[in-house]
């Protein structure tokens, strides 16, 4: 269950309870993020919609959009954005943002088969109980010759910044946590399911056999974050 006992934090993700944790922390959860990640957290949005190359009136599918600032960032394109995650919590923190918002799980999304003409999912597919379901989930409802876009937390790909970076994570992020987040001990767990992730080329194989094509990979802040894109 993704809770945390001490300090330290289980990885077995019950749905619910990771639900429960974002909802805890969604009162201050965008300033937290930008703060710990030294304003880095703009850019990554910036990217990621690059990367998804979207046109004015495309339907987009916004997966585990928090409070919908990524939302707003992808609405820039002209597209039609609808933030989806399973925090209603979070849902409710954004509710001012002028973008549409639906409640849903990445293992059942409430969607058509086939609906959207591009998907994304940013720094929430580690939250996912089962999630290379999720992947396979969001395939049924983007069309073929859609693209995916899957930005997450990754593995730096320089050794001394690696090793600089996990005891970051580990000492210093929940330190700072205390400071500005509303559910500190929740960051306990992110920074270890971030620790757990799968490297860049594990996660290019895991999306492949999903059902997505094409796949490749962007490293972001060498390699912090990595872009992996992938078409239906």
């Amino acid at each position: 269950m993704a809770t945390t006992h001490g300090s330290r934090a289980s990885l077995e993700k019950d749905p619910h309870e990771v639900a429960s944790m974002f909802d805890g922390v969604a009162k201050r959860y965008d300033l937290t993020n930008t703060v710990l990640s030294f304003g880095q957290d703009r850019s990554w949005r910036k990217a990621t919609r690059a990367a998804l190359d979207l046109k004015p009136g495309e339907r987009v599918l916004d997966l585990a959009a928090g409070t919908g600032v990524s939302t707003v960032e992808l609405g820039r394109s002209g597209a039609w954005v609808v933030a989806t995650d399973f925090s209603k919590g979070m849902l409710h923190a954004g509710a001012g943002r002028r973008v549409p918002m639906v409640a849903g799980d990445a293992m059942a999304l409430p969607y058509a088969d086939g609906v959207f003409d591009a998907a994304t999912i940013s720094f929430g597919l580690r939250n996912v109980s089962d999630f290379e379901a999720g992947l396979r989930e969001i395939a049924r409802v983007t069309k073929p010759g859609g693209r995916l876009v899957v930005s997450e937390f990754s593995t730096p790909t320089f050794g001394p910044f690696r090793t600089v970076y996990m005891e970051y994570l580990m000492k210093a992020l929940p330190m700072v946590a205390r400071t500005v987040s509303s559910n500190p001990d929740a960051y306990v767990y992110l920074a270890e399911s971030i620790r757990a992730w799968p490297t860049q080329e594990e996660l290019a194989l895991k999306i492949e056999a999903a059902g997505w094509k094409n796949v490749k990979w962007r490293n972001l802040t060498g390699g912090v974050v990595a872009l992996h894109r992938g078409e239906r």
